[in-house]
């Protein structure tokens, strides 16, 4: 992996970033993130980050050989922006460890990117279990010493209240007024609200067009402390 800040980008984005917490409401919900991947086509990260957007999270792998085309150079586009970057994978039915593998490797240094999760139903093949979920936590936070976000939905997360899984931070699929929480989690740090299309708004960012949205359940000086910690 490469860090995902460039030598300059990281002052600029604390500068940005102690502006929005001066100017913020005590106890909001942040909302500054969003989440990415080849599917959206045009993406300008200067006019997300004037849009108010600080952190991208982009799908880097799937499976086991899988790497999202866009990925790279979008990394690198956001670097240059000062945008906090994190990283997800898609798992599927396979070796929960080695899709880990594959997934640490393509995101290269770990250290300022936040890493996730993606647990749902994959209509192309068969659909990552409990197990290999375990695997593939288990495996980054050997690596790594953090344990990745778990992104999906309540139903389909409710066969993955495992005391291993529940003790990732949840990024919750949820696109609606408000969030609802799968058993076994007892809180969420990450809420997708919408899908660009479904939800409440705002569920559009100037530079990319609809989108995932997302509030972080803090303040944005919490969100940088979890981005980065």
């Amino acid at each position: 992996m490469r860090s995902c800040m460039v030598e300059n980008g990281y002052p600029d984005f604390l500068e940005h970033l102690r502006y929005m917490i001066a100017t913020a409401t005590p106890g909001m919900l942040v909302n500054v993130v969003v989440d990415l991947s080849h599917w959206e086509t045009n993406v300008d990260f200067k006019l997300a980050k004037e849009d108010g957007i600080l952190g991208v999270i982009h799908k880097a792998t799937q499976g086991l050989k899988y790497i999202d085309p866009t990925y790279v150079e979008r990394k690198k586009a956001a670097e240059e922006e000062g945008i906090l970057w994190g990283a997800y994978h898609f798992g599927v039915g396979e070796n929960g460890k080695d899709q880990a593998e594959h997934f640490l490797e393509t995101v290269g240094d770990t250290s300022e990117v936040l890493l996730a999760l993606d647990i749902e139903e994959n209509k192309d093949g068969e659909s990552i279990t409990p197990k290999q979920a375990e695997d593939f936590v288990n495996r980054v936070y050997l690596v790594t010493g953090r344990l990745p976000l778990i992104y999906g939905n309540a139903y389909f997360l409710k066969d993955f209240a495992t005391p291993t899984l529940t003790e990732c931070p949840l990024w919750l699929a949820k696109w609606g007024a408000e969030p609802t929480l799968p058993i076994g989690w007892k809180n969420w740090t990450l809420w997708q609200y919408t899908d660009g299309q479904t939800g409440p708004k705002p569920n559009s960012v100037e530079g990319i067009g609809p989108c995932d949205r997302n509030k972080f359940n803090g303040t944005l000086e919490e969100l940088k402390d979890f981005w980065i910690s």
